[in-house]
Formats: structure tokens, C-alpha cells, sequence
């Protein structure tokens, strides 16, 4: 399996310190969330980040011994931006922020773009779900071939319902992926979210073999795997089980005791679940 973690999980520390750290934990990918760019820039738009700073940050990984992923918390910290607003403006502006994203994403050497950002497409008041997911589409459909011209795919992230009202579970995620009808438009699966679905998550990963595209690992309790109560062997049995080529790459919502313990335990874990399978 091919080990990465989020960037952001290591805070302000810089890109060559975060990759050096990442590398030497003994993982061999890393996924962007675009504000680290401008960790304190808000509202943050990556448009701003310039060409020579991108090529830095991709030298940077390469010299570490990473490649980068893709990016994550796409719509995060932005302005303007939000997936299902009724409201066509903001829908074609998302549409070329998403463009644009697919661009750094390929500059960086990256070729998943992870679509959660749950406070960018939550439903709006007076705005129903089927309607909600045709604003979807519409933003995918805009934005999808730049993805395929680049090389990029979007995975759709369905969140936990107590983190989101918009793909709420894999189904929901699917479904989309399904409305939008491109290659270019897989599914991403997490585990966190996963944990509040009825189906197991090894069926979940069954069910959804033909279209992940990128994997989450995590822990309900917003640790890493195996800092919490989920057993992992299923689930990499599962992955092993659809010949699954793609990421496992880490991701927390919490950072103690240090990003760097987390790191190093949620590795350490997922090898050894490996071999065991």
C-alpha cells in the first residue's frame, strides 16, 4: 500500500520542515489543503499562489523523497465559492475556482482534487436536496474538462451527517458520481465518515470497488488509525481484496499528543495491519 498524510495535520511548520518530517516518519506521499499556501489569509484564493512558488513546493516533495497526492479542503477558507447555491453566479465561479484547483493540482504533480468542504456545500435554506444535487452537477460539468485535459480527478467525499447535509453517505456520493457520468469523477472514501453508515465499512469499500479513486484513514474519534476503537484489518483486507492501487493517506481533526506522535503511531499501526493481511 502506498502511505500519505495531510499537510495540514503539522500546522504553520513549513513546507520543507513538514515534507522532511513526513518523509523520515517513513510515508512516501503528501496531500495539500491549498490554504497552507497562506496559512492566515482569509478569505484565501489559490489563484494568488505565483507559478515559482508552486514549482518550489513540488521540488521540495521531490527533494524529500514525496510525491504530492493531490489537494484536499479544496473550497476551504474561500470566498464566493459553494457547490450547491441556487444562485448561478456563484455556481460558475465555483466552477472556475475548481478549474483553477485542477491546475495547481497538476503543477504540484497531483491528480486527485478531494471534494469535501462541507461549509460550501451544506443545503441552503429553501433549497431541497434534488435541487441541490442538480447545482452539483452543473459546477462538475464546468469544471470536469480542465480535470480530464490535466489529468485530475474529483473524489467525491460523502461526510458524516452530523459534519454535512449534502452526500451524507457513500450512496449519496455515488449517486452524484453517477449524474456527472465521467471518469474524471470517482468516488473518495474516509473512514470517519464511514463509521456512521449501517453497511460495514469493508462492504461499503466492496460496493464501491469500480470507482475509488482515494482513501481517508482515520478514526471516529478524529485520530489517526489505530488511535481509536476502528480495526483496520477488515477494511485493508477489503482494499486488498478490490486490488485497490490508489493512496491510504491520513487524516485528523485533532493534533495531540503532536503531529508528529500521530504521524509516527498511525504509520507504525497500518504497516502492521498490512502485513497481517
Amino acid at each position: 500500500m502506498k502511505f500519505a498524510i495531510c499537510n495540514e495535520t503539522f500546522g504553520d511548520r513549513s513546507f520543507a520542515d513538514t515534507f522532511s518530517t513526513i518523509r523520515k516518519l517513513g510515508y512516501s506521499g503528501v496531500e495539500i489543503a491549498p490554504f497552507t499556501f497562506a496559512p492566515h489569509e482569509e478569505p484565501f484564493d489559490v489563484r494568488k499562489v505565483p507559478a515559482e512558488r508552486l514549482v518550489e513546493v513540488r521540488t521540495m516533495a521531490e527533494d524529500a523523497g514525496l510525491d504530492v497526492v493531490g489537494l484536499h479542503w479544496l473550497l476551504a477558507k474561500t470566498e464566493g465559492c459553494y457547490l450547491t447555491s441556487p444562485d448561478p453566479t456563484v455556481r460558475r465561479h465555483t466552477a472556475e475556482y475548481l478549474r483553477s484547483l485542477a491546475e495547481v493540482c497538476a503543477d504540484l504533480g497531483g491528480r486527485v482534487l478531494v471534494l469535501g468542504s462541507p461549509k460550501q456545500r451544506n443545503l441552503l435554506p429553501g433549497v431541497s436536496y434534488d435541487d441541490a444535487e442538480a447545482y452539483a452537477v452543473e459546477v462538475l460539468h464546468q469544471a470536469i474538462p480542465a480535470c480530464a485535459q490535466l489529468g485530475v480527478t474529483i473524489g467525491l467525499e460523502p461526510l458524516r451527517p452530523m459534519d454535512g447535509d449534502f452526500l451524507p453517505n457513500a450512496k449519496a456520493a455515488a449517486r452524484l458520481m453517477g449524474l456527472v457520468g465521467t471518469p474524471h469523477c470517482k468516488l473518495h472514501l474516509d473512514v470517519k465518515a464511514m463509521s456512521s453508515e449501517a453497511d460495514s465499512i469493508p462492504d461499503i469499500v466492496r460496493a464501491n470497488r469500480k470507482w475509488l479513486v482515494h482513501f481517508h484513514a482515520n478514526d471516529p474519534n478524529l485520530l489517526g488509525p489505530g488511535m481509536g476503537s476502528v480495526d483496520f484489518k477488515p477494511i485493508f483486507g477489503a482494499l486488498r481484496e478490490i486490488d485497490y492501487s490508489g493512496w491510504v493517506s491520513v487524516e485528523v481533526f485533532k493534533y495531540e499528543p503532536s503531529p508528529d506522535e500521530i504521524a509516527r503511531q498511525s504509520i507504525e499501526y497500518m504497516r502492521r495491519i498490512e502485513a497481517a493481511v
